[in-house]
């Protein structure tokens, strides 16, 4: 994705409420060998690219002054209560560097798994996101995490999830192997076929 930013030389809080009054967000370039830069972006352009999943687990193409660099979006700050992004940092992406970013979990399969068809249980999805390490060209937009061999009564655990060439998952202190997803039957059906048995005695 491509995000179009200005250098701004204001600096401070004032200058920064001017900047949202004119539909512009301050933020900041940092990180690399180069200092950190200020910048601004139009707010509805980043309004929107804020919604997009991709957005935030994608190396970005920031054009400032016609030079294009490598970005990630590290952090942004939202109003209160407006639908107003207030900041946004982002940092420099080295091509030969890893890169240490949070990437969103895509659940599939989850009707065929025989937990849903065979038992009509209930997949809870723990984690939505997930840690990981790669070098920038294997920064995936998403993981997906297949279902299809889940059975009630049971987590899928991340062992049990294939990453994409090049990416490694990045467990932090005390952590092992991380719950995915499990799959409960819904307690009102255990009732009823505990009745049902309870019956045919």
């Amino acid at each position: 994705m491509k995000v179009i930013a200005f250098k701004r030389d204001e600096q401070g809080t004032g200058a920064s409420r001017r900047l949202r009054k004119a539909g512009k967000v301050p933020g900041i370039i940092y990180g690399g060998t180069e200092a950190p830069v200020s910048i601004t972006l139009d707010h509805n352009a980043m309004f929107h690219a804020l919604k997009k999943e991709t957005f935030h687990s994608s190396i970005l193409d920031m054009e400032i002054d016609g030079k294009v660099q490598q970005v990630l979006l590290r952090d942004f700050q939202v109003h209160a209560f407006k639908a107003l992004v207030m900041h946004a940092d982002f940092q420099r992406v080295d091509a030969s560097q890893k890169i240490h970013v949070k990437v969103p979990l895509h659940f599939v399969n989850a009707d065929v798994s025989p937990a849903v068809k065979l038992s009509a249980a209930v997949i809870s999805h723990v984690l939505a996101e997930l840690d990981i390490s790669c070098l920038p060209k294997d920064l995936p937009e998403f993981i997906e995490v297949d279902l299809s061999t889940l059975e009630a009564g049971q987590s899928l655990h991340l062992s049990g999830v294939k990453l994409p060439a090049g990416v490694t998952a990045v467990l932090h202190h005390g952590q092992e192997d991380l719950t995915i997803a499990t799959a409960a039957i819904p307690a009102g059906k255990v009732e009823a076929a505990g009745e049902a048995g309870a019956e045919k005695k």
